[in-house]
């Protein structure tokens, strides 16, 4: 098994402030196909199982990369959300320009220290990761394969009540369950919602046009398996395969800080690698 290497970089982000992310590859780079990993709502780069997906994607023959979105507001020492300033006013909108932003510099040769451009490309994220996967996958001709884990079909996540007292008080604190920490957001991401209509991901599900595994738990308790399948129903059934994880929730069964594997997570593992490995390396 391939010995991983791990380089950070760290770019403008979005907001013209710091984004920062790892690589993750084995052996020669020269040809290598890149998979990019997006976090969720909450999550960041090191959440979890994130590293350890990371690391498996490097050692099956691909370059992996990762990085907290901007807004995510984890700070500098890639843990603590030291950025409530920059969390309070993400947006999907502001994480697709993240993503395009590492995207550029993968494709440019220009992300960290010996990396080459890159020629293959494939893309993976968990929860609203996976919802901005998929709005770029469905407008970016050089993702070559997707995967989806536990997506978002659905960008409004608040009831009508809890959408009308936002407003009145121009903020919404969002309680992190693992820290007790209250994260407030403003109404940035409200109004890039209905900006942009509430089917706007489905809508981008019916024109991502290559390989796309969605995965997704059936008794995910944040986002209903309804949901995988509703971005099923509206994708490409050519090139589309959905798989339904039984006793599956939200992240698998993984936590933070990492307490191991799970059953449902190694299943999400297994079946991520070899998708990539089936259609990109």
């Amino acid at each position: 098994m391939a010995t991983v290497k791990k380089t950070r970089f760290e770019l403008n982000g979005s907001d013209d402030r710091p984004l920062r992310g790892d690589v993750r590859t084995g052996g020669a780079t020269d040809d290598r196909p890149v998979v990019v990993v997006c976090h969720g709502f909450k999550g960041f780069k090191d959440w979890g199982f994130f590293p350890f997906l990371a690391e498996r994607l490097a050692k099956a023959g691909t370059t992996a990369i990762s990085f907290n979105f901007s807004g995510s507001g984890v700070g500098p020492d890639g843990e603590s959300f030291s950025e409530l300033d920059r969390f309070a006013r993400n947006t999907y909108s502001k994480e697709l320009v993240d993503l395009g932003i590492v995207w550029d510099a993968v494709r440019s040769g220009t992300l960290a220290g010996d990396l080459p451009p890159a020629q293959t490309f494939g893309l993976v994220g968990h929860s609203f990761g996976g919802a901005i996967s998929t709005l770029f996958s469905a407008d970016c001709s050089d993702v070559k394969a997707l995967v989806t884990w536990a997506a978002v079909a659905n960008p409004l996540r608040w009831d009508e009540e809890t959408i009308v007292q936002w407003r009145a008080d121009r903020k919404l604190d969002i309680v992190n369950s693992r820290t007790g920490e209250v994260l407030p957001m403003h109404l940035d991401m409200l109004q890039d919602i209905e900006d942009n209509g509430v089917d706007r991901i489905v809508l981008a599900a019916e024109r991502v046009a290559v390989p796309w595994l969605i995965i997704h738990g059936d008794e995910d308790e944040s986002v209903a398996a309804d949901e995988a399948r509703r971005l099923y129903d509206a994708a490409n059934k050519e090139s589309t395969e959905l798989n339904i994880i039984p006793g599956g929730g939200h992240t698998f069964g993984a936590r933070h800080p990492w307490a191991g594997y799970t059953t449902e997570l190694e299943q999400a593992m297994n079946q991520t690698v070899e998708w990539f490995s089936r259609h990109i390396c």
